[in-house]
């Protein structure tokens, strides 16, 4: 019973500093919010009085009312007393309305014009993307690969193959699983060859005529 006693005090304990030194940082932290929301006060205070100052003077000089309070008081919804708004003008003191006409038609030609331009730019993206009555578009895999090989003197690897494609033509995303299937695709049709050195396979190019595999190749 000693021993249950013991930690039951030294929990309490605890507990009871715990407690302490939370309720100490919560009175801190009370007063540094209640010292920041006086200061804040007294601001605004300040620039009230200010604001009032100024309506004063610009009252006296005759100057055309601005909002008499801050944004979202009862004050910023009504002229000064006595004072007059005068009506919005337009640019060069005309009356408000008689320069829409020519608003409008600027607008209009900066809409033709901005359409003009996109236009232009349509075509001239057509014309570099290779569309039909441009460029001609690049050749295919299947017709770099045996073009490739042609210009070997000795057989290589899919991998290698692929890496010199890669190379000639940067723009291109050519894989090696792509060029080997292209390559057995050419073997198929008596257009390459193939052979083995122990777990390797190596292409070289034939000069046999083609022949189309039963139910044709997709790739050609």
């Amino acid at each position: 019973m000693s021993e249950n006693s013991t930690a039951a005090t030294d929990l309490t304990s605890q507990y009871v500093a715990q407690v302490a030194g939370d309720l100490e940082r919560n009175v801190k932290e009370q007063e540094r919010v209640t010292a920041e929301i006086a200061a804040l006060q007294e601001q605004l205070a300040v620039l009230r009085h200010d604001h009032t100052l100024l309506v004063n003077m610009q009252q006296a000089l005759g100057i055309a009312a601005a909002p008499a309070g801050p944004v979202g008081t009862p004050e910023a919804d009504a002229a000064p007393d006595g004072a007059t708004v005068p009506a919005p003008r337009g640019k060069d003191g005309a009356e408000p309305g008689t320069d829409r006409p020519r608003r409008r038609r600027e607008k209009a030609a900066a809409r033709t014009a901005s359409g003009k331009a996109a236009g232009g730019s349509s075509a001239t993206g057509a014309g570099r993307s290779g569309k039909p009555g441009t460029e001609a578009e690049e050749p295919k895999l299947v017709e770099l690969v045996r073009r490739h090989l042609g210009e070997q003197n000795e057989p290589r690897s899919a991998a290698e193959i692929a890496g010199a494609l890669g190379r000639a033509h940067p723009g291109r995303t050519i894989r090696t699983t792509v060029v080997r299937s292209t390559l057995e695709g050419l073997v198929a049709r008596n257009r390459a060859q193939r052979t083995k050195q122990g777990s390797s396979v190596f292409y070289t190019a034939s000069g046999g005529t083609e022949q189309a595999p039963a139910g044709g190749d997709p790739r050609s």
